[in-house]
């Protein structure tokens, strides 16, 4: 199950924090959550498939 990132942005250890400082810090759980267990090589998967679906969202060239 995927969480949403206002679950992350409700923990108590970042609740406290200024709203941007809040956002990377739930950004940066949720992303642990996601590879947590992960092999180095699925690890690095994970982060090519995003920026490929940043970059197709922004109609970037493709090399």
């Amino acid at each position: 199950m995927r969480k949403d990132l206002d679950y992350y942005m409700n923990d108590p250890d970042i609740i406290d924090e200024p709203m941007g400082l809040r956002e990377v810090h739930a950004i940066r759980l949720r992303i642990h959550d996601e590879t947590k267990g992960m092999t180095p090589e699925e690890h690095t998967a994970y982060f090519r498939e995003g920026a490929k679906q940043f970059l197709a969202r922004k109609n970037a060239p493709k090399n």
